[in-house]
């Protein structure tokens, strides 16, 4: 049948002879010249012509061999993609000019190196894969450094930080610093120590704080007489220098919010993998941290339950305080 006129975009051509219901099937899908994607939560907004922009690849089989209708929706009509959203930033820039641009510090290169295989891109897989090349100056251990002036002296130009990525390979009873001293004597001597990102140039654990934060929700009866019921704890967030988190937190820190963070920067956009606070407390515990401060605030609501009465739900937002010195 013949698409009908309400039909929203228009053919790229006209069917050459022929009625248009026998020439319908053939012709390009109608989609807008400028798309709105969701993916993985993430709204993107783009021209078509940048998604199609790598033949054969899964965005331009999309859409240029797919209807609209065929293609997964949201709730507002956008396209659906069920990938990393912080990730796919990357791969729209990739797709506008064709060229890899990272940030300095980059520690989700075989994330990305996977997405790009999903998105079947494999010229960016080919170069996500190769050898980083160092540029000129100073040697990649000390360019990932933080070197801006005031930021924490120049006692931070000669630190530097190894690529998690190279750490997989390691072996379990290897060591794994994430941080050398490349401290030099007078006569341009042999390095220092290794230290820790947390660590201080004399050796011992830098001082610094760590926020944690919740938001939980409990319900309690309008005559008080029944025991407060919990509800949950959606999230713990963690705010802090991120050498400082990830010290503490390792692997059960989720860093998907904020993934470029260079790690003598401020976050205050990771959270915990875990939904236990005494688990958070105790990893703090172990790496010498101690509370020192604790503030909460709360709302109050009336909401009517199965059995007709009202009850009160709470909900709170509190956050801790840690310190270690």
């Amino acid at each position: 049948m013949a698409l009908a006129d309400s039909t929203r975009g228009l053919p790229n051509g006209g069917g050459g002879g022929g009625s248009g219901s026998s020439s319908s099937s053939a012709e390009p899908p109608l989609f807008p010249d400028i798309v709105e994607l969701n993916v993985g939560g993430q709204v993107y907004v783009t021209r078509r012509c940048t998604v199609v922009s790598v033949p054969d690849s899964l965005l331009w089989r999309m859409f240029t061999q797919q209807q609209p209708q065929e293609l997964a929706r949201d709730s507002k009509g956008r396209f659906f993609l069920d990938r990393d959203g912080f990730l796919f930033r990357y791969i729209l820039d990739y797709l506008r000019d064709l060229q890899l641009v990272l940030p300095d510090y980059f520690p989700e290169r075989s994330r990305l190196q996977r997405e790009a295989e999903y998105f079947e891109l494999p010229e960016l897989v080919r170069r996500l894969g190769a050898p980083q090349q160092p540029g000129p100056g100073p040697p990649p251990h000390a360019r990932r450094g933080v070197q801006k002036e005031g930021s924490l002296g120049d006692e931070l130009l000669s630190l530097g930080y190894t690529d998690p990525e190279q750490q997989e390979g390691a072996s379990a009873g290897a060591p794994s610093p994430t941080l050398e001293l490349a401290s030099r004597s007078p006569s341009g001597g042999a390095a220092g120590p290794l230290l820790t990102p947390s660590q201080s140039l004399d050796g011992s654990r830098r001082s610094g704080y760590i926020t944690i934060g919740y938001r939980g929700s409990y319900t309690i009866g309008r005559d008080a007489q029944a025991d407060a019921k919990f509800r949950r704890v959606a999230r713990i967030t963690v705010c802090g220098k991120t050498s400082l988190a990830k010290e503490v937190f390792g692997d059960t820190l989720n860093e998907s919010r904020d993934p470029d963070r260079p790690p003598e920067r401020y976050t205050s956009r990771y959270y915990l993998k875990f939904n236990f606070l005494e688990q958070a407390f105790d990893k703090l515990s172990e790496s010498g941290f101690h509370m020192v401060a604790c503030s909460s605030t709360g709302t109050c609501a009336f909401a009517s339950s199965t059995d007709q009465s009202e009850d009160k739900i709470w909900t709170s937002y509190t956050e801790y305080v840690f310190c270690r010195e």
